[in-house]
């Protein structure tokens, strides 16, 4: 399923990879290129949106405005072949333009419910911090549990919902910050950048109709492809030692002299996770410590809170600090 690479151990303890049929890998080469030829020269951050996707995480882009950000959101779900909602945040919107709302129909004399635009497989929140604490926190039943209530009735969302939110990091003009509690929903913070020479000048030479990609009719992969990835990135194979590791990471965030919030139990949860998925992104079942560094400072840097600073030097040092186990003895 996986290859030629195995495990450097016992791959038959219950937590190796469980048969799964055939699973897609050429799917995830497929959506990897689609994406590569959108959002041009950033490999690596498309890289991570796949896993944060594969890991059924949400995912939050900090960047500057024109970087793509929505290019990136619509290039996925047109990927998936899937339901794509989007979002203006400003601060008049409302929880109901989020979740959707119940109506009388005066000719069924009954109420009808009528969903918002959080009924998609993939939304984007644009610009989610210029919307009150109020609406911002209407997300967070969605993006944690996957369904909304609306008058005491649960409405569940589909098991593959995919959260892109965009927030301006320069701009704090009318905008409102995301609390702690909003934050740890998200799997991981990105920020694209600029592209570089090359990739400006492939967007300049572009023809216009040529140059979104979409290729309307031509979708990498399916929704029901999608789930058996996750379900097979859910069961990659993590030993205890790297277990053991993560442990330690976490626990030296909370005890760190330049940090005041360290990662809950929810995040170490999500960290293993997107570390699955990375594994799973480069051809093997296992979990190396070196997929727990590849992924930590996206993974971190939605949930630490440093006391000065940026968290990238904290998160260096974290890694460097913290003493690596040889998990193949």
């Amino acid at each position: 399923m996986f290859g030629s690479v195995t495990s450097p151990e016992n791959a038959s303890t219950e937590n190796s990879v469980s048969p799964l049929g055939v699973v897609p890998r050429d799917k995830v080469c497929d959506l990897r290129a689609r994406l590569n030829k959108v959002l041009l020269g950033k490999p690596n951050q498309i890289e991570l949106t796949i896993a944060c996707l594969l890991a059924r995480g949400h995912l939050l882009l900090d960047d500057l405005p024109g970087t793509g950000k929505t290019t990136l959101a619509k290039a996925l779900a047109d990927s998936l072949g899937g339901r794509f909602g989007r979002l203006q945040c400003t601060p008049d919107l409302l929880p109901s333009d989020i979740t959707g709302f119940s109506l009388f129909n005066q000719k069924s004399r009954e109420f009808e419910f009528h969903p918002g635009p959080v009924f998609s497989d993939v939304l984007l929140a644009d610009e989610i911090n210029r919307t009150t604490p109020r609406t911002q926190s209407a997300l967070l039943e969605a993006m944690a549990e996957r369904q909304v209530t609306i008058d005491a009735i649960a409405h569940l969302l589909v098991d593959t919902f995919f959260v892109i939110a965009t927030q301006n990091p320069i701009d704090s003009h009318g905008a409102y910050p995301l609390p702690e509690a909003q934050l740890d929903r998200f799997a991981m913070r990105l920020e694209i950048g600029y592209p570089d020479r090359a990739a400006q000048m492939a967007m300049l030479a572009a023809i216009p109709s040529d140059f979104s990609n979409r290729e309307i009719g031509t979708v990498p992969m399916t929704l029901d492809e999608l789930r058996v990835l996750q379900r097979a990135v859910a069961g990659v194979h993590v030993h205890e030692k790297v277990r053991g590791y993560l442990v330690d990471l976490v626990e030296a965030t909370r005890s760190h002299e330049s940090i005041s919030l360290g990662v809950s139990p929810r995040g170490m949860l999500v960290w293993q996770r997107v570390a699955q998925a990375w594994a799973f992104l480069h051809d093997r079942d296992f979990v190396t410590p070196s997929d727990v560094h590849e992924v930590a400072a996206p993974v971190l840097s939605v949930r630490l809170v440093v006391r000065s600073g940026h968290s990238s030097p904290v998160i260096a040092n974290l890694l460097r600090d913290v003493p690596v186990p040889d998990y193949r003895r």
